[in-house]
This record gives C-alpha cells, structure tokens and sequence, in this order.
C-alpha cells in the first residue's frame, strides 16, 4: 500500500528507459492503432532513408513501422524455440573487425557447452537484411558482435524493434555500442555510447564482477584481471542499467573522461519487452581464446536466449522507492521522532526508534554545574506501526547529555544511545537500551554512569513498563567534556549481545592526531587520553563488548573474547572479561551478519586534515570486518597499522618514538591496566579527507612517511572531508519472504557502509574477500547514492540503517542541526519494486528448465 505524499513523501523516480517501460511489450491495441500510420512512413519516405535520421521521424510514424515489421516477421510471442537458436550479426560499414572469425567461433564453441538443454546452434551474418526476414522469429537471441556505423537501415532496425519487443534477446559486443549512432532506440538498447577520446590501445586491468549471481560473472573471479581496450562513456549509465562488472580505472591508463572510479563494462536490464546484455569486453582477437571470457560470454548468451533466468533490475535507481515514514514534529514537541541515534525493525514488521536526548533547537539547554538539571534530557523510543502508518511514543527516560552545542567542555553525546530488542522479543517484549541516566551524575567530579538496561514493553499498551528495568551492565564515565559515546548493539546467532563503546575522550589537546595526551584531567581523571579507555584492557569505553544477557537480569562471558577478567599477567585484576574488540575511538554503529557471526563495525576518527610526518596519520574514520577478538589499534596505530607517535609527560607536547604497532605497550600514566597489550591489527577500510585507503612508502621500521607527495589511495571509491561513519547492515535475502518491497537477492551477503555526511563519502554496498580478512580490502565496491538517496530532498545525514523481515531497508535521518531534532529528522523506508528474474519460468526455452523454475 503506498502512502500518501502529504504524510509521507515518496522520492520521484526517473523513466526507466527513453519513452517506455522497459518490462512490457507495447499492447496490441497500440499496435493496430499505429499500424494505420504505416502509409504516412511509406511517403515520408522512411524505408529509403538511413537508421541515423531517426530523430526526425515522428514518434507514431516510428511506432507504425515497428508495427508493420513485427506483423511482416510473425512475431507473436517470444521469438525462437526449444532447440535454440543464436543470430550473430557482424556487419559494417568499413572494413571487417578482426575479431569477427574469432568471435563467431567462440560463439559457435560455447553453443556447444554445459548441459545438453543449454546448448544451442549459431548462424552468422553481415547481411543486414535478415532483421525483415520472418526466420528473425527463430532465433532466441541476436549478438551484434561488431556494427561500427550505421550498419541498419529504418525498416532493419525497425525489424529488430519489433523482435526486442516480442520478447526477444540481444547481446552487443564491444563495438555494437558504435553501431546506429543517430538511433535513439538503439542507445537505450545498447545503454551507453563510448566517449570518441578512449584510449585505444590493449592495457591489462581488473575488473571486479559485482554481480556474483547472473550467469554471466557468478563463476568468474570477483578481480578478473585480463587485457582488452577499454571505452570511456559520454555518458555513465550506471544506475539505469544493471551493471554485472565493472572495470577499476586505477588498475590502468584510461586516458581523459574517464568518469571516476566507478566504470562500467558489462551489464543487462529488460528492455522493451525483451533482454539486453551488453559487454565493452571483446574489442581484441586473443578475447576470444580467453575461457574467462567466453564463460562471460556464455553466461549473457543463457539469458539473452531464454536458457536461464537472471535479475537485471536490482541495480536501477528507478526501481527503488525511497519514502520518509514520519512527519515534522509538532512545534515543541517530539511527537513523531527525537534527535535521531538508533533503530531496530522487530519481527513483526514494527520499527523502533530513539532519540538521544537533545530536544528542538528552540527549547533551552542548561550548562551550569551548579544547576541540578545539568545535561537533563529526554531520549524517546518510538514505534512506527506498520499496519496503522502512525507512530507512538512507547517510553522516555532522563538521559544526561542535552548540553547543546559549543566548546569541547560544554557539548556533550552522552543520553540514550542504543537500542536492540530481545531474540525471542516476539514472547517476552524485552527491549535493551544503552544510556547515560541523569540521575547517576555527580555534577562535582563529573562523573556519570553507562548502563545497558532491559526493559519489557507491555503488548497492550505499547509502552515500556519503566518500573521493569533490569540493569546488566554498568561503568563509569567522565562527562567533563565531550565526545565520543558509540551506542549500537547487535546479537549474534547464539544470543550473545555486542554493545559499541566510544572512548570517552576529547577530541582536542592533539591537533588532531593521536588521542593520547595525559595532561588534560578534572579531579584525577584524564579526559584527553584514549590510553585510560580504548586501550586500557581494564576499562570498558572504546570497546565493542560482547556478553550473553541471562533471563534473571545478569549476564554470562562467551567464551572467545579477548580477555576472561582472569589474566594473571602483570600481577593481576587488569583486564575486562566482556571485552571481545579493544581500540576504536568513536563506534556508532555496529551489525552481526548472524549467517557466520561475524562483526561489522565503523568509527569515527579524528580530526587532522592532513597526515604530518611529526604526529602520524590524518583524520581516518574505519570500517571493519571483524571475525575474532581482538585489538583494533586506536590510539596507538590507525588504518592499515599506521603508526602514532608518542607523547608523555612531563612535556606532551613534546613527539617521543613511534608506536610498533606489533608490539604495543601502554605507558600512559592513565592506564591501570596492562602495559604490554594485545598488537594492533590492520583494517580493511579507512578514509582521509584526501581520499580512501591512503598508504605511504615505508622505512626500516615499517614507519610511514606521511607525506602527501608519495600518498597512494588504495580505495578510490570513496573520499572524506567532513566525515562520521556509520556502519550498516549486511544483508541476507529470505527467499521464502513475500512482503512487497524487499530487496532482490543480488545485495546478498552484501556489507553496507555509510556516513553521517552524504557528498563523496561513503554509501556503498561491499563485497570483502572470503576467510581471513583482517586488513583485506574490498573486492568490490557500488554506490547506493541512486537508491538511498542524497542531497537536501533526500537522507542527506545518515544516522543509522537496518534491514527489517520485510526486506526493505530502514534509514534514519539525522537532520540538519547538531545536538537537536529539526524539521529534517525522520525515519525512511527504501523498497524494491523491479520485479522477478526474466525470463518469466513459462517463457524458458527448454521445458525442463520451466518445470524447476515454476517449483
């Protein structure tokens, strides 16, 4: 059911294709209105003239001859039959491409492969006139396998109009993307025209095969690394067409236009009623000898023809409806959403939200000490239903952390920072919250505590009983100043619960760098040290701790994590047994892809511009794939095992020797736990306002250089500047779901990352490497600004996003203000409406294959 734009706007989706649903064929009502046209083609002289004079034909004219060729070619249904049949076309207007007999043969070879309903026979041709032929109808799939020029006349291309819309297959080849360059039509068919500057000579590159489930490039190497020539476009077509693969630019010399990192090279989409697939691969003779390729090859030929089915609509933007599910708040109220930071879909299809503390900008904030109501906020949880289309308010608390915005002492983050519900929420209502109570502060050595309470929602009422908290865990923190409070949660398959820590250290009194100075304190306690917190092993802040919440309240230790609290190293009592990742700065956003149990974290970073070959590394916020306990660097290493320098007292201002990321020890005279701690391990994405993964030579001591001229950026797909990453969501596609507007398959196993801000930093769905993958880098990376949308209409500040059992994907939006709501906080929804796979399971070719797929 969609909602109403005034209550809940949905984002305006762009045509699919020029002119025409790409999905249907044209009714036959349409038809035989257009066919009575036919006569004013014929004098318009339209049969005579060259396809390249399309653009001044009127549209009905061009409809009536498209008619007139799909009753002179038969065409009633599908073209071809069950003994398939494939047409490759390779004519030209100059000379013959080299690639042609190679071509041909290698089309002809892999006719011949695989089972015997997938085989299918190959007639080749450079005469364009089979195309007003009615034996067009026998052929399951046409390849234009060369067609530089205006290769068609009006009344040909017409014919191959009519054949697309009947149902039929086609695959262009490389320089098929040259051909009809007046037409229109054939761009759509085509999707994209090669830029005339594309650099012609044969370069070795990689090129990543995002799409692991097509036929296609599901048995290809994610990084395919091959020669070939490689086409800029005049203009990218991605997110208009499916893309299958995509080539990096950094991996060779792409010359001018090439668009950026992120470049197609292989896609599909339903186009017109029938299938399009087309490969800017195959632009040299030796190709065709390659097996990868013709397993490329072979799989776009399987589709195209009818012998299997394939989603070539999960990667268009225009089959994604991004709609906002909550209105502005009422003036002076919070009657549809806090200040945004946290959301959990339950099974039953509701979404619940928080709101951290922070109220409308009008409403005042107190700052004084003295004050008992001192950072005195409300966080909410709301519940957005689903079958009513309204949200109510299930419950408030009396957080700290409503101080506005202004200096490093006055701001703070703490307040209601995390919310998970109970695996069996569905028979107990438990909800867990992460906060920061008011009433725990002691406003003269500002101080407060950090709890993770479980609270039972009554099923009548919808609100949370406040009397029934349960309070598993609990440690101090110091509100003295400002930032860093983490809050998400996740469980993972056994019921164990993750809980995102930040550092609870200042972002200042080290220019930026290392949050490691130990001179800041208020009454004893350090305040601009990381090295009391995120690597201290006995102390809870900076961590992502994992336990197992018991039915009674309490809590148990999985085994795994990376100390028992029982450590006798070092004398003793120094360790925190629910620490199971150490040494993250700032985690917001934390997931379990609960498939393999494995934790998905990002954090923000600080805040130097540039790296200095002084202090260590710029400002790196991190993504990480975390498959085992363990140390994560912050504040002693960052990115790929980038070393800070040291500082101590009594001069820390002064740079001591660089931190061996290896063999890390903690001297901080704020540290009570152990000096000699767990080493530091690499991780997989980091990002600088210089761009992503920046790398730098080395000296013997594995010491970087940090200097901007010898930078490499390893991860060219995204760039910081103002940055706050926010992890997301790996997603797991339920086949047996039918709720309408749930992602296809295709983002599978895909892991989402984000940030807060929306201009070239990340919002892309990954594919990382399989196994190990401490430090490996992304094999595959696309961007989702298309599909969750950006800019000011759109989610422009991403808070947090969770997929729910719906399939579709929830989103808040933080707003445009800092430590407030505003008309712009809002809950999102983002669903998928582009269909099943094509062919339809009726219109396979070979029966066998239409009996499995109707199972």
């Amino acid at each position: 059911m969609r909602l109403t734009p005034h209550h809940r706007p949905s984002l305006p989706r762009g045509p699919r294709t020029p002119g025409r649903n790409p999905t249907r064929r044209r009714p036959a009502a349409r038809r035989r209105r257009t066919a009575a046209l036919l006569t004013g083609a014929l004098a318009a002289g339209l049969l005579g003239a060259p396809a390249f004079a399309d653009p001044g034909h009127d549209r009905a004219e061009r409809a009536a001859l498209v008619e007139r060729m799909a009753e002179k070619l038969e065409l009633s249904g599908p073209p071809g039959g069950e003994d398939a049949k494939v047409l490759v076309f390779h004519g030209a207007t100059g000379e013959e491409s080299p690639t042609v007999n190679p071509g041909i043969a290698a089309i002809e070879k892999i006719g011949q492969q695989g089972p015997a309903g997938e085989h299918f026979t190959v007639q080749a041709t450079d005469n364009p006139a089979v195309f007003t032929k009615p034996r067009l109808n026998t052929f399951n799939a046409v390849v234009f396998l060369t067609g530089d020029g205006d290769v068609l006349d009006p009344e040909q291309e017409a014919g191959l109009e009519a054949y697309m819309e009947a149902g039929g297959g086609f695959l262009g080849i490389h320089d098929a993307a040259r051909a009809e360059p007046y037409s229109e039509w054939f761009t759509g068919l085509i999707g994209a025209r090669p830029d005339p500057k594309s650099p012609a000579d044969v370069q070795r590159a990689v090129v990543e095969t995002g799409d692991r489930q097509h036929p296609a490039t599901k048995d290809l190497p994610v990084e395919w690394k091959r020669p070939d020539t490689w086409f800029n476009w005049q203009k990218n077509p991605s997110g208009s067409v499916h893309t299958v693969a995509r080539v990096r630019t950094n991996s060779y010399r792409p010359g001018e236009n090439a668009g950026g990192w992120d470049h197609p090279v292989s896609w599909c989409r339903d186009y017109d009623g029938g299938r399009s697939f087309y490969t800017a691969m195959g632009g040299t003779a030796s190709s065709y000898a390659e097996a990868d390729f013709r397993t490329h090859l072979r799989g776009a030929l399987l589709w195209t023809s009818r012998l299997a089915r394939a989603d070539c609509q999960a990667g268009i933007s225009a089959n994604y409806t991004a709609e906002r599910l909550t209105r502005p708040n009422q003036p002076g109220t919070s009657d549809q959403i806090g200040e945004p930071h946290g959301v959990v879909p339950a099974p039953d299809g509701r979404v619940f939200y928080i709101g951290r503390g922070g109220g409308d900008a009008s409403a005042p904030v107190v700052t004084d000490w003295n004050d008992p109501d001192v950072g005195k906020g409300t966080g909410q949880v709301h519940i957005w239903d689903p079958e009513t289309k309204k949200v109510s308010l299930a419950g408030e608390l009396t957080v700290f952390g409503n101080k506005g915005g202004g200096d490093e002492l006055v701001k703070n983050e703490e307040g209601l920072l995390g919310i998970e519900l109970d695996p069996d929420f569905a028979r107990n209502g438990w909800v867990y919250l992460h906060w920061t109570p008011h009433s725990t502060i002691d406003r003269d050595a500002h101080m407060a505590e950090r709890r993770v309470s479980r609270f039972t929602l009554d099923p009548e009422t919808d609100k949370l009983a406040m009397d029934s908290e349960k309070v598993l865990l609990k440690w101090p923190v110091q509100i003295h100043s400002c930032c860093h409070a983490g809050g998400g949660m996740a469980w993972d398959s056994k019921d164990n619960l993750y809980i995102a820590t930040g550092d609870n250290n200042s972002s200042q009194f080290t220019d930026g760098y290392s949050g490691n100075n130990p001179e800041p304190s208020f009454k004893g306690v350090s305040f601009a040290d990381a090295r009391r917190t995120a690597g201290n092993t006995n102390n809870l802040n900076g961590k992502i701790l994992r336990i197992h919440p018991e039915d009674d309240g309490t809590y148990t230790l999985p085994e795994g994590n990376l100390f028992t609290g029982e450590e006798p190293d070092e004398g003793g009592g120094k360790t925190r047994g629910e620490i199971y990742v150490m040494g993250v700065r700032n985690p917001a956003r934390i997931a379990v892809d609960k498939e393999t149990d494995t934790l998905y974290a990002g954090w923000v970073g600080p805040d130097a511009t540039e790296p200095s070959s002084t202090w260590g590394p710029a400002k790196y916020d991190t993504f990480a794939k975390i498959t085992e306990a363990g140390n994560q660097g912050w504040p002693f290493c960052m990115g790929n095992n980038q070393p800070y320098r040291d500082r101590n007292l009594p001069d820390p201002d002064k740079p001591l020797g660089w931190y061996d990321c290896d063999n890390l020890k903690n001297e901080s005279p704020n540290n009570d736990g152990l000096v000699n701690i767990p080493p530091a391990r690499p991780n997989n994405i980091w990002y600088s306002p210089q761009g992503g993964g920046p790398d730098f030579p080395r000296d013997e001591n594995g010491v970087p250089s940090y200097a901007l001229d010898e930078q490499e950026l390893t991860l060219p797909w995204l760039k910081g500047g103002g940055q706050a990453a926010m992890n997301g969501p790996v997603y797991r596609f339920d086949e047996d779901g039918d709720a309408p507007g749930k992602w296809p398959s295709y983002w599978d196993g895909k892991w989402f990352v984000g940030d807060l801000y929306d201009g070239e930093q990340p919002r892309h769905a990954l594919l990382m490497p399989k196994g190990d993958t401490a430090g490996a880098l992304p094999v595959h990376a696309e961007s989702l600004d298309g599909i969750v949308p950006v800019g000011e209409g759109g989610i422009r500040n991403l808070m947090d996003w969770k997929f729910g059992p719906d399939g579709a994907l929830y989103v808040l939006d933080y707003g445009r203000g800092f430590f407030t709501s505003d008309d712009k906080s809002a809950l999102w929804r983002v669903t998928y409406d582009g269909g099943e796979p094509t062919p339809a399971a009726d219109d396979l070719a070979d029966p066998a294959l239409r009996k499995g797929a109707a199972r």
